[in-house]
């Protein structure tokens, strides 16, 4: 496997609030947690790297090579919730940081399968011989617009609302999040990014890119380009190959 990624602050942000990492536990198993905070002055970007810092450490202390589908998870949910309980304590604790919060997306791939807890509006994307579908659902009020036909997609990416999510990792003392697995085979690709990158591209778009671009340089390239397109928020971006 291979896996690639890229942060930046974009064009407009004067901080970088997202926040990301990777691991890798053998040839066939790997881990990337994505993150984009939310809050007030350094709020946001706190949220993000304090998650991204718990879920890493969790994934890494407890992880092994026997455990069960259902145990991957378990393991996989609970460094989640452990993170949503640190940074809402942090919120509580300091008068400057109330009200942070950041959306969560955590892919796990081993065994020919790829395992997702996802909560808020960052997007993970499978690539696959069908082409690219998007594995997770935005938790936004402008996504709960498009479920009830209120809304089609394409007004829902324009919307001046679609910042507002329904869902976030820090906000309250529990986090409803969002369990996937998908088949995960040899050629197919996984994207997970930020809506920094998300609200610059349509589905055929990404993978166009992909397709068309060097596996080395792709996560440089999505960030080039939405910066090209304006780059009117933090853009973060993984790509993880199997090969």
């Amino acid at each position: 496997m291979q896996i690639f990624f890229k942060t930046d602050v974009g064009l407009v942000r004067s901080c970088n609030q997202d926040a990301c990492r990777y691991g890798v536990f053998s040839d066939d198993s790997v881990w990337s947690v994505v993150c984009d905070g939310m809050g007030g002055a350094n709020g946001g970007s706190v949220a993000s790297s304090e998650a991204v810092e718990e879920i890493s450490k969790i994934l890494s202390e407890n992880y092994n090579a026997e455990m069960t589908d259902e145990q991957i998870q378990e393991l996989m949910t609970a460094s989640v919730a452990s993170a949503n309980n640190r940074v809402f304590a942090m919120s509580c604790e300091h008068e400057n940081l109330r009200g942070m919060g950041t959306t969560v997306e955590l892919a796990l791939v081993r065994s020919g399968k790829l395992h997702v807890v996802h909560a808020g509006d960052s997007r993970v994307y499978l690539i696959n011989k069908d082409g690219i579908s998007q594995v997770t659902v935005d938790h936004s009020l402008v996504q709960q617009m498009v479920d009830r036909g209120q809304l089609t997609p394409e007004e829902a990416r324009v919307h001046p609302g679609k910042n507002f999510i329904t869902r976030a990792l820090g906000v309250e003392d529990t986090l409803e999040t969002d369990f996937i697995t998908r088949p995960f085979e040899k050629d197919n690709v996984v994207i997970m990014c930020t809506d920094g990158l998300s609200n610059y591209f349509e589905d055929g778009e990404l993978l166009y890119v992909l397709k068309n671009t060097e596996h080395e340089n792709i996560a440089e390239r999505f960030v080039e380009i939405a910066k090209e397109r304006g780059g009117s928020d933090n853009i973060t971006v993984t790509v993880l190959f199997n090969e």
